[in-house]
């Protein structure tokens, strides 16, 4: 009898089907379970360029997953129990995000959710052989806003260094700067971030196509981080060179654009194409012509891949319930209302007209005083169960809008000032605008509690919707105009909250009493 492999009986056709049904189950019911978690990041997707890339990650995602068919036939499908747990870490982490509004947990924790249910009702074996394919959907989270304001510091650095080396002189106030020929700011559109997203989205796809082994593949991963901000540095010099030679007549439109993008698509090229000298081939042809057929594996046991199904379901549909249970068990919010704050500090004449660039509050208060000669502002914004997509802290509340701003913010540094025997830890802006500049201090206050970081605040606001079922806060903003010297401005808002401090938390802790 002549000797071969010998294959396994044939499975019924029905075990595969129920195999298979049961496994789309699985993987499909995160996008059911937490539906406006998904919306939410398409309809990012949809209105910024920034992360429009993000509507080809899951095709390319699967793309790489069929091309592994055959190997993954071979391998039997083995459900890993303690990936219940990570799912579990992911599903507490969307719940306090979700308590928080902290978007960018929601987002992660909801795409972690789903390379996490292919590993409990796959197995550790498949889902190691899968491991870039399911961790590239990652990469669909829109992530990266974070970057924008270090990202235009280090382009505005860059820029003015460079034409100071080129000869030429220049005046910078913050992120604006002037040179003989003209006035330039560096804005959010010429951080580079969707330059850096890009670049490391395809870095991370060109690395594990082209190369086996790990350290090349985080060296190229590296260097397609490293290289496009420097090259967002060099095309922000060249854009600003070609109007000062041109007489501000190129690159100042439309044209400054497509420039960047040029240069851009040009150095990305260069990097891809000095890569593949070093390219590594995935699969040695000679390896994959000689390996012998391996047969399919049988499919799993119903009463073994059913109770993990429905324990995955169990685990990831859990969190979006109970978050809805406690919405409709929380009672409707009450009006809050800012009444006039009785200060020592006499009332004075309006000296700007000035509106952050922040969404609707639930309450607003402004008031004006004179403290030593000099004029000092309040602002409170407070909010209460806003709608959604109008939130305390986020990225996009600014002092200042991006686009066509009155004011512009020059500078933002976090302070630490001695109010009288308290310590009071704020942001301090520098601002110009049409009649002169202006100094801000502002920060956060969350349940009696205040930070001018965005991190402590988020958790400030967890504590208190676990505590206290309250999303209530407030922005609290000290302004004063000053000339060259700002010292005149931080000495009367210093005397200001040092008689007045106590009178507008009191005005604001009214309202948690009420809510």
């Amino acid at each position: 009898m002549e000797q071969g492999i010998t294959l396994n009986p044939a499975r019924p056709a029905q075990s595969y089907f129920l195999q298979a049904l049961l496994i789309g189950a699985v993987l499909l019911f995160p996008f059911l379970a937490y539906f406006e978690t998904a919306a939410s990041i398409v309809n990012i997707w949809d209105s910024s360029g920034t992360f429009a890339h993000g509507y080809v990650i899951l095709p390319i995602s699967l793309w790489l997953i069929w091309g592994r068919r055959d190997a993954l036939r071979a391998m039997p499908v083995q459900p890993w129990w303690p990936a219940l747990v990570l799912l579990a870490g992911c599903g507490v982490a969307w719940l306090l995000g979700e308590m928080g509004e902290v978007q960018i947990v929601r987002h992660y924790a909801f795409v972690a959710m789903l390379p996490l249910s292919a590993l409990a009702i796959l197995g550790m074996p498949i889902a190691r052989s899968l491991a870039f394919p399911l961790a590239f959907m990652l990469f669909a989270v829109p992530f990266g806003d974070v970057f924008i304001e270090p990202l235009i510091g280090m382009t505005a650095n860059f820029t003015v260094d460079a034409l100071i080396a080129t000869g030429i002189p220049v005046f910078r106030e913050g992120n604006n700067f002037s040179i003989p020929t003209g006035n330039w700011s560096v804005v959010e559109a010429c951080s580079g971030v969707r330059y850096l997203i890009s670049s490391v989205t395809l870095g991370c796809l060109y690395a594990y196509l082209t190369y086996r082994t790990t350290w090349r593949r985080a060296l190229f991963i590296a260097a397609s981080i490293i290289v496009p901000i420097f090259a967002n540095g060099a095309r922000a010099y060249l854009i600003v060179m070609i109007g000062h030679l041109s007489g501000m007549t190129l690159a100042v439109g439309f044209d400054h654009l497509i420039y960047g993008w040029v240069f851009f698509g040009f150095v990305m090229f260069l990097l891809f194409w000095i890569g593949a000298i070093w390219r590594e081939d995935t699969a040695p042809a000679a390896d994959a012509a000689a390996a012998p057929a391996v047969p399919d594996a049988p499919p799993a046991p119903l009463n073994k891949l059913l109770p993990a199904a429905l324990a995955v379901i169990a685990c990831v549909g859990i969190w979006p319930a109970y978050n809805y249970y406690l919405e409709k068990t929380e009672p409707a919010p009450a009006p809050v209302v800012l009444t006039e704050v009785a200060t020592r500090a006499p009332r004075g004449p309006a000296f700007v007209d000035w509106t952050p660039a922040f969404p609707t509050a639930s309450a607003e208060l402004q008031q004006f005083h004179a403290q030593d000669g000099v004029g000092v502002g309040v602002k409170l914004l407070y909010y209460r169960k806003p709608p959604k997509g109008t939130k305390l802290i986020t990225t996009t509340n600014r002092l200042s809008p991006v686009e066509d701003p009155v004011w512009r913010t020059i500078t933002t540094v976090v302070r630490d000032e001695a109010i009288g025997e308290r310590g009071l830890r704020l942001r301090e802006s520098s601002m110009s605008g049409p009649s002169g500049k202006m100094l801000v201090w502002h920060w956060y206050w969350i349940d009696g509690s205040t930070t001018s970081n965005d991190y402590v605040g988020k958790l400030l606001q967890i504590r208190q919707k676990l505590l206290h079922a309250s999303d209530d806060g407030a922005a609290v903003m000290i302004f004063a105009p000053y000339d060259e010297n700002p010292e005149p401005a931080r000495v009367a808002m210093r005397a200001f909250l040092k008689g007045d401090l106590a009178a507008i938390e009191a005005a604001l802790a009214a309202n948690t009493r009420s809510r």
